[in-house]
């Protein structure tokens, strides 16, 4: 140590100051090569017409195979209230256990639907995605980890003071309208509820453990009763209908998978349903379909998709059009790309190396 502070080597020499810069490097620099494209009128043009000729064949083919789904929807929630009108007298007639919920619809086949014929109920203004609503489950239960578990269940958790199996408000608000199909009158058209569900619901989130303490199974005056009752003597994860009723939508208006009918329908054919209507969407304004359709390669009717690809398939190439036109009447000279910044730069680098 000197005099005046400062340090030195054992030499006598002052000891070189760190320096706290990067070591150089062309990473830390960014000197590495990279693409620096010229978007020239040329290649806009080449670009946007590439799309457009890409994207309009997919659209058009999307588009064909959704038109060529058939679909029956039939509105329901109204029709089976015995003509009632005022909101008033349809929540005090779904809510009276006394009386017979069951009301007969017709449908009519417009088109030949090849087997399977895919049963759906359609529920509107139900939100499923309110995060209080999401949240209310417990995943360990399901699984059958701990079936005593009921953290976040809230209010659903408990039924005279034991746990409930399922426990939470989705659970406890499962679907419970029922249909029964009919062909010509005569004709019973068996509906399979096997495999509706995802397989990987079945075998990952619901173990094989039985419900107890459900609240919707007991008609009692003072429990609060939700939507469906639960077959006590069968495990969750065969319970499809609970199973799908739980893997929760995203937007107010969706449909779930209900079974599916193993039987062609044919043009013409006359389908009458059964239908129990007990489920409760009158107190929030809610409406209920049934829905029967077949799929295609893609999956339900979405015209969406195709629509989409069309639209942007067809914009690309008006715009390829607009901007080859622009570019025949008005020409810009391309100029000279060694006095772009980045080649500039690198110019003045090597000028000033030598």
């Amino acid at each position: 140590m000197s005099a005046n502070g400062a340090s030195t080597s054992d030499a006598g020499v002052p000891a070189k100051k760190e320096s706290k810069k990067p070591k150089y490097s062309k990473f830390t620099q960014q000197e590495l090569p990279a693409c620096k494209p010229l978007l020239t009128p040329g290649w806009v043009i080449a670009i946007f017409m590439i799309v457009g000729v890409i994207f309009i064949p997919i659209g058009a083919v999307t588009l064909l195979a959704s038109n060529g789904v058939v679909e029956i929807v039939h509105a329901y929630h109204n029709e089976c209230t015995r003509n009632l009108t005022t909101r008033e007298a349809k929540i005090a007639y779904i809510e009276n256990d006394q009386l017979d919920k069951t009301c007969n619809v017709q449908l009519r086949v417009t088109k030949d639907m090849d087997a399977p014929v895919y049963v759906y109920y359609q529920l509107d203004n139900f939100y499923q995605n309110h995060r209080r609503y999401v949240k209310s489950r417990n995943d360990q239960q399901l699984r059958g980890d701990s079936v005593n578990e009921t953290t976040g269940c809230k209010p659903e958790a408990t039924y005279n003071g034991q746990p409930i199996l399922p426990c939470g408000l989705i659970a406890w608000s499962l679907f419970n309208d029922t249909y029964v199909f009919t062909r010509g009158g005569t004709q019973g058209l068996f509906v399979n509820k096997k495999g509706i569900s995802w397989k990987s619901d079945r075998e990952d989130k619901f173990g094989s453990i039985l419900p107890s303490n459900f609240p919707n199974n007991q008609r009692d005056n003072t429990s609060l009763i939700g939507g469906g009752a639960l077959n006590l003597s069968q495990p969750l994860n065969e319970q499809e209908d609970l199973i799908v009723w739980m893997r929760t939508a995203a937007l107010p208006t969706f449909r779930k998978l209900y079974g599916k009918i193993e039987d062609d329908l044919k043009q013409g054919d006359t389908i009458s349903v059964q239908i129990q209507n007990n489920y409760n969407t009158y107190t929030f304004g809610g409406g209920k379909k049934l829905v029967l359709s077949t799929t295609s390669w893609l999956g339900g009717k979405n015209s969406f998709l195709g629509i989409a690809y069309l639209t942007v398939g067809i914009l690309s190439i008006f715009l390829a059009l607009v901007f080859f036109l622009v570019h025949l009447r008005n020409p810009r000279p391309l100029g000279d790309p060694s006095y772009l910044s980045w080649n500039r730069k690198a110019q003045l680098t090597s000028n000033s190396a030598h």
